[in-house]
Parts: structure tokens; C-alpha cells; sequence
């Protein structure tokens, strides 16, 4: 699954924030947003490629919110609430400009949204979940 192996590809990317420490100088505090940024896109990408696979209705949507609802109703997600967190974090990196913005979306990327995409990949490898199959 291409989304998937997208998704993994930009966590291994991600984990390169746990490199740096504040102060972080401005090129640094932008690369470390934009990766995640991307590792969130790719995230709810490789959800809907894989409810969609499964004949989930709501995955022909291009609503992250909708994606993350429908994971969550199905078992791929457990902390709905965090991920809907995440996609605010998302947005606001068209504000990261604010480095204030920007500092906090890597906080919560280092306390929390790491962790999850984590989850979420230890969940899809785990094949828990009798509709997931991905090339593992």
C-alpha cells in the first residue's frame, strides 16, 4: 500500500525531531514543523487508503476529519480526541510564521503526536484488525 509505506517513510523522518533542542534558530523550527506536518498528512492518507480497501462509504471523502472519525469507528485509531488535536495542529502550521505557533506544535509533536503516529503504525503492522492487510 503506497499511502502506508508513505506514512512510514515520514515517521522515520519525523524521528529525527528528537535531534534538537530548544532554541531551535528559525531554519530548524521551520524543517521540524514541516516534518510534521508531512508525517500528519501522510497519516490520515495511508487511514483512508486502508478504509477505503475495506469498503468504508465515508473514505471516498477528502476530510481528514471524516478519515480520522471513521478510523477511530473502526478500530485503527483509540485516542480520537488526540487526533482530532493533531489535525489543529496541522492547520496551524500555516501560522508557523508565529514562532510561538511553531514551538508549540513541536511540544506536542515531542510529547504527543510522535507516540501516536507510533500507535497507529505498531497498529496497521500488528493486523489486529482483520481488514487491514499491508505489505509488511
Amino acid at each position: 500500500m503506497k499511502k502506508y509505506e508513505n506514512f512510514c517513510a515520514s515517521l522515520k523522518n519525523l524521528s529525527e525531531i528528537y535531534e534538537y533542542e530548544e532554541p531551535y534558530n528559525n531554519v530548524t523550527l521551520t524543517g521540524l514543523v514541516g516534518l510534521y506536518g508531512i508525517c500528519f498528512e501522510q497519516s490520515w492518507k495511508a487511514l483512508k487508503e486502508i478504509l477505503q480497501t475495506n469498503g468504508y462509504p465515508e473514505s471516498s471523502t477528502d476530510s481528514p476529519r471524516m478519515i480520522l472519525k471513521t478510523a477511530y469507528q473502526a478500530g485503527l485509531i483509540t485516542d480520537e480526541q488526540l487526533w482530532l488535536s493533531a489535525m489543529v495542529s496541522r492547520n496551524n502550521i500555516a501560522h508557523a510564521y508565529n514562532s510561538d505557533i511553531a514551538l508549540e506544535i513541536i511540544r506536542l509533536c515531542k510529547s504527543k503526536y510522535y507516540q501516536m503516529f507510533q500507535e497507529l503504525k505498531q497498529e496497521i503492522e500488528s493486523g489486529r484488525h482483520a481488514f487491514i492487510s499491508v505489505g509488511v
